[in-house]
């Protein structure tokens, strides 16, 4: 996969060479991050730099987009302030970044029933129109029916599970939703409890655009069960005021499909299989149990 050791010594040695004034801020390492490491850089910034060679696309399009569409977000995010180009140092593009604090909700989960309202608000900032350059990906912004050649290989997570029927039941309900046909909007496009921070069970901070689309919102609702509290997705939904029947129903599906995802993940670390990430597994869990009782 192309993958390159990104240590403390490397992160200074680009520093000072594209951008000098930052290089003698402390730096600390950031556990976690799936396609960028992250190292703190003082207090108020961070460096992100790209794990293998295809993860420099979402860093560009953060790049491009993410300093303007901060402007207009409700909560903290990751706006990009310096780029680096790729050198005979490094041969990808990084960023240095606004540092976002709070916790990521997969080691603290949002427990305030609140931060439905606060999510809400934004989203509903974050899901304007989005211009014909914008990024599209499939993957996570397309169609929902896009995941249906490989749904069995994700529900195979619940093979010796009681709620594989139900699961079932509610993958089949979304994939049959008219799908969206309007102007796609801007959507994160990957909001799963590691890219979200709380304090004190509050939202704070919504973090990683590296998926950052023009798409269906429908995948960004899902975090109504994937991210939320138990019993608040209905208040979500009423704060965030534009979803349809069928729009709820493609956000169903589309969580669905991420807690399926992270319980894989959790199931990786399990195995001591590359991939996995400990705290995956029990936050996909709580996803689908909150799905399946609404």
């Amino acid at each position: 996969m192309d993958e390159v050791t990104i240590d403390r010594e490397l992160v200074r040695s680009l520093l000072a060479d594209q951008h000098p004034d930052l290089a003698g801020l402390e730096l600390r390492p950031v556990d976690g991050g799936w396609g960028n490491v992250m190292w703190r850089l003082g207090d108020e910034l961070a460096v992100r730099l790209p794990r293998q060679a295809d993860s420099g696309d979402g860093l560009r399009a953060e790049q491009r987009w993410l300093p303007a569409l901060a402007k207009r977000l409700p909560l903290p995010v990751p706006t990009p302030v310096r780029v680096g180009e790729p050198s005979p140092l490094f041969a990808r593009t990084w960023t240095v970044t606004r540092w976002v604090a709070g916790v990521p909700a997969d080691l603290e989960p949002i427990g305030r029933p609140a931060a439905a309202e606060v999510f809400a608000e934004f989203l509903r900032a974050l899901h304007g129109p989005a211009p014909d350059e914008a990024p599209t990906n499939p993957t996570h912004g397309g169609a929902l029916k896009t995941h249906a050649d490989g749904i069995e290989h994700w529900l195979s997570v619940l093979a010796a599970d009681g709620r594989a029927a139900a699961a079932r039941r509610v993958w089949a309900d979304a994939v049959s939703a008219p799908e969206w046909d309007r102007t796609p909007t801007w959507i994160h496009g990957d909001l799963h409890p590691a890219n979200v921070l709380g304090t004190d069970g509050m939202l704070t901070g919504v973090i990683d655009f590296g998926e950052l689309c023009a798409g269906d919102p429908a995948a960004d609702l899902a975090a109504a069960w994937v991210l939320l509290p138990a019993d608040t997705a209905v208040r979500f939904l009423d704060a965030y005021g534009r979803a349809d029947d069928a729009m709820v129903r493609r956000a169903r599906g589309w969580a669905m499909l991420r807690a399926l995802v992270l319980i894989k993940i959790g199931q990786q670390w399990e195995q001591g299989a590359p991939g996995g990430k400990r705290t995956w597994g029990p936050a996909g869990q709580a996803a689908l149990d909150r799905l399946l009782a609404t």
